[in-house]
């Protein structure tokens, strides 16, 4: 007898557990016990006579089958979902999961207050937000939208800007007033650089557009971190030059607490929505894009 084909909830199952490699971490994501997620999945593979994970005690990891059975899974459940989203088109009303993705700063103090709009006015919508400050790959995370700070060439993704934004150079008065001169973008190798290493950025190489075009320069410093919240604190507290977005040190700068050094130069670093392009006619992903375009370009 030919054995039943996972259902939709069971296919989201398997892509839950590759998203968070084990038993536990899928539990907790999920609100349940280890134990009825463990009894879910060896259930699914006996009925369909398959191992589709390898076990240890921590982590989960694909078999060959179950990298196939993943992968069409996928699949079922964007079409599932694509169905969804035409009958939402013919009633105008955007629902189903949107699974969202951007970094920890911009996330937290830009983008969360506009999805929380956008839930607001679309109630049949479920969105799930991930701050992550590590590149993030959308075909093989389950993603359905990266909100990124600077452009990206990857196969198989669109990308649309949706908001401008710059980085410049800033520091704190109290640093510079005890600091070498600052006059030439070459005069930051003497000075005390805090080097941060976000999703698009290669830590101490800055590239910048100046007077004379594209110039790169090598920076280094005794203070580091992958979280920019954390960088910019270390600007105000004196600590050397940073490289943020307008849009996070705007409120110091007026404050007086931080000064822009350099004027000349800055970083482009606009945010863009970037999508699977298997995603490219989702009424709910593309009322998401149109909405936060109109909020964050403001």
């Amino acid at each position: 007898m030919r054995s039943k084909p996972p259902s939709l909830e069971e296919l989201d199952l398997m892509l839950a557990l590759c998203r968070h490699g084990s038993l536990s971490a899928c539990a907790r994501a999920m609100g349940v016990s280890t134990a009825y997620i463990s009894k879910r999945l060896a259930q699914l593979e006996q009925r369909l006579g398959l191992k589709l994970f390898h076990r240890t005690t921590r982590s989960l990891s694909l078999t060959e089958v179950g990298e196939t059975c993943v992968e069409w899974g996928q699949r079922v459940l964007d079409t599932s979902q694509d169905l969804m989203d035409a009958l939402s088109a013919e009633r105008s009303i955007p629902r189903g999961l949107l699974r969202v993705c951007s970094s920890t700063g911009y996330g937290r103090s830009r983008l969360a207050p506009a999805l929380s709009e956008l839930a607001r006015q679309y109630t049949e919508l479920e969105v799930q937000l991930e701050l992550i400050d590590r590149p993030v790959d959308l075909l093989t995370e389950g993603f359905h939208l990266d909100i990124r700070l600077g452009e990206i060439t990857e196969p198989g993704l669109i990308c649309r800007r949706i908001a401008g934004n710059q980085r410049i150079l800033c520091a704190s008065p109290a640093y510079l007033k005890q600091a070498p001169a600052l006059h030439e973008l070459a005069d930051l190798q003497n000075h005390q650089c805090l080097v941060i290493r976000e999703r698009d950025q290669q830590p101490g190489r800055w590239v910048l557009q100046g007077p004379h075009g594209e110039e790169t320069v090598r920076v280094r410093g005794s203070l580091s971190s992958n979280n920019g919240e954390s960088v910019r604190q270390w600007m105000v507290d004196g600590h050397g030059v940073g490289l943020r977005s307008v849009w996070d040190v705007a409120p110091h700068l007026r404050s007086k607490k931080l000064v822009r050094v350099l004027s000349k130069y800055s970083q482009e670093a606009n945010v863009y929505a970037v999508y699977p392009s298997r995603l490219a006619s989702s009424a709910r992903l593309r009322v998401c894009v149109e909405f936060l375009a109109d909020r964050l370009r403001n």
